[in-house]
């Protein structure tokens, strides 16, 4: 109670002192750091791998049944399983790139072991580096995916006209993150190059022999790669009827040179009377968002790296490009989701102080007392920072929701606070004194009630097992915050009270005095100085009438 009453009488340094923690929140933002969800150690990981272009399932078979047997030399893998062909279930049944492998490794228990899930993953990176012709990442096993290398935590995609530019600003790009220790299998979604045959149509001549290039385009998917035009039943089975050019008619150049597309009337015209072909090299797919080429250059973190120090980075490499304006960039993924949950933070912050301070002036039907008791809650935010600085934590989603449940301790601490130092005033007792008693008697039950959370909190920070990582960081907001701010929101509640008490004291002299000012009588001129001579006589003739003196004797019947 010391502490108190000392900050009672030189309450504008706890002011002082709460405004300057308050500021200083931006700075532990920035050195905290931000992350999505927590990485935590769930006994398992991947291995993606995309394999030259061109290889064939039996090639593809031997290359990956040496990576496999290496693979199950890593410390704590026990099984695993490999997957070749898309997983993502677009490719039809028997038609998949044999190029895109997954490789499922299975490690030992948590319990089991005394390494970490993330040290296993480095060792298997060190493996797969002794195959620099297959375009590897080691990454984390997740059930949603939508990328060649699909659950890379950092996702950028590029988006602009032009696939070949887009294809430089990603090497680019790619080229600084290689020599960045923070980066690790950074790779790009583009597809592989293949040889391919480009039929060069020339406009002029085919405009001479009246030929329609959509005409010609329509030709040439029939001829050469085929379409369903019908199909046949066969008891309970249904099949597809193709039709296609035979093989004499379309493996060669020669060939397709030689092929037949019809003209506007109707005629048949040979492809080499007004088209060239050229033997270049094209992508396999084309990928889009927004209705746009785009180019996605994907990346992991090196263990101890947050994803909101990775994005300031990666911006910085990409506004050194200097891109076109017919050129956007943006962060897809886990940086997209991290972003919309940051803002939506934000707004749930603001909308919570919104509805505790309705409920709170409810309750003491007061607008001055629910500020009283919010003004610590800001002061949570700072420390449950330290918190997580001190713990090496960055600031996730399970972090913010821990937050808010700190904001619902702090609040309950005030509403003690200033609910008895109420009831103390109404029974008389000085505004000072009343606060001292108020603060003495409920220091107790805050006292427990911090001790028994933060006892509470220590075993689920320091915990492992699957799943300890989203625990962990919501029960380190809440006992450092509590914990570091207990002291300061002790006293920060006591001391609002007080000025806030006599604000409103001052508030209403200066509204009783603006009272006085308007009920207070005109001064008139003594009416004897302008009457004249006859209306004084007039008043000294008039009768002057009282009231008859009440009877005094009581009537009775």
């Amino acid at each position: 109670m010391g502490i108190l009453a000392w900050s009672l009488r030189h309450r504008w340094v706890v002011v002082l002192a709460t405004i300057v923690t308050f500021l200083s929140t931006p700075v532990l933002f920035m050195i905290v750091g931000t992350d999505f969800v927590p990485k935590d150690d769930q006994s398992e990981f991947e291995v993606s791998i995309i394999l030259k272009e061109g290889t064939t399932l039996k090639s593809a078979e031997t290359q990956l049944a040496e990576v496999e047997s290496r693979l199950k030399t890593v410390r704590g893998v026990t099984n695993v399983f490999t997957v070749i062909g898309p997983t993502d279930g677009r490719a039809p049944k028997g038609q998949g790139d044999v190029t895109q492998v997954n490789i499922y490794c299975r490690m030992t228990d948590l319990r089991e072991r005394e390494f970490g899930q993330r040290d296993a993953m480095a060792d298997a990176r060190v493996l797969m580096a002794d195959y620099p012709d297959l375009r590897t990442s080691v990454q984390d096993v997740k059930l949603i995916s939508s990328s060649a290398f699909k659950n890379a935590q950092l996702d950028l995609s590029i988006r602009g006209p032009d696939g070949a530019k887009l294809d430089e600003f990603a090497a680019q790009i790619m080229k600084k993150m290689k020599t960045n220790p923070k980066f690790t299998d950074v790779d790009t979604n583009a597809a592989g190059r293949n040889p391919e045959l480009q039929v060069r149509i020339d406009r002029q001549r085919a405009a001479d022999q009246r030929v329609n290039v959509q005409g010609v385009a329509t030709a040439l998917g029939l001829l050469v790669g085929g379409e369903p035009v019908t199909k046949y039943k066969e008891g309970a089975d249904q099949y597809d009827v193709w039709l296609r050019a035979a093989l004499p008619s379309r493996d060669r150049s020669t060939a397709i040179d030689a092929l037949m597309v019809p003209d506007t009337k109707g005629e048949l015209i040979e492809l080499r009377t007004f088209a060239k072909l050229a033997d270049e090299k094209g992508p396999a797919t084309i990928e889009r968002y927004n209705r746009q080429r785009q180019i996605g250059v994907q990346c992991n973190f090196a263990p101890g790296v947050a994803l909101g120090d990775a994005l300031p980075e990666v911006q910085a490499y990409v506004q050194e490009l200097d891109m076109p304006p017919e050129y956007r960039y943006e962060f897809l993924g886990e940086a997209k989701l991290m972003a919309d949950s940051n803002s939506n933070f934000l707004l749930a912050f603001m909308l919570a102080f919104v509805f505790m301070y309705m409920i709170l002036a409810a309750q003491f039907e007061s607008v001055i007392h629910p500020i009283t008791i919010l003004m610590a809650v800001p002061l949570t935010l700072p420390f449950a920072l330290i918190s997580l600085m001190l713990l090496r934590t960055p600031l996730d989603v399970y972090a913010m929701i821990g937050l808010f449940m700190l904001f619902g301790i702090v609040k309950k601490n005030g509403i003690l606070q200033v609910d008895y130092t109420n009831v103390l005033i109404a029974k008389g007792l000085p505004r000072n004194e009343a606060i001292l008693k108020a603060n003495e008697a409920r220091f107790r039950p805050i006292l427990m009630t911090t001790v028994m959370l933060v006892a509470a909190m220590i075993p689920i920070a320091t915990g492992s097992g699957p799943g300890a990582g989203a625990r962990a960081s919501m029960a380190k907001v809440i006992l450092g915050g509590q914990l570091l701010s207990l002291l300061l929101s002790l006293l920060v509640t006591p001391v609002a009270y007080s000025i806030w008490d006599d604000m409103l004291a001052r508030g209403k002299r200066i509204a009783a005095w603006l009272g006085r000012r308007r009920a207070a009588p005109v001064l008139l001129p003594e009416p004897e100085a302008e009457m004249d001579a006859t209306a004084k006589e007039t008043v000294r003739e008039l009768p002057v009438f009282r009231d008859k003196e009440p009877d005094a004797t009581p009537t009775g019947s």
